[in-house]
């Protein structure tokens, strides 16, 4: 499985890079401000919304520490998607937050 530091993405954000982020932390999570452009999908939700996402795409997978989109990435790997764990997950992020 690939990763990515907080560090690597924030250098990518700063860039206007075009990300494909997705945050898979529970809706009482999320309320605590998302990387800005993130999506929100649910860990639980995953699999049955992975039709929304596109094969062509590399997604960067968020949650809180890491282990929850490491679990996310492991199953849209094995549905044949391109993804990108983002190590330590927000307790690691210090960048900019967006409230949704």
């Amino acid at each position: 499985m690939k990763t990515m530091t907080t560090d690597e993405l924030i250098n990518l954000l700063d860039a206007n890079e075009d990300l494909n982020i997705i945050d898979v932390r529970e809706d009482f999570e999320v309320e605590e401000g998302m990387i800005p452009g993130a999506v929100h999908i649910p860990l639980g939700s995953i699999p049955e919304r992975a039709a929304e996402l596109d094969k062509s795409k590399e997604y960067i997978m968020v949650c809180k520490a890491g282990a929850r989109s490491a679990s996310a990435c492991e199953y849209l790997e094995s549905q044949g998607f391109e993804v990108i764990n983002l190590e330590g997950g927000m307790m690691a992020y210090d960048g900019e937050l967006e409230f949704k």
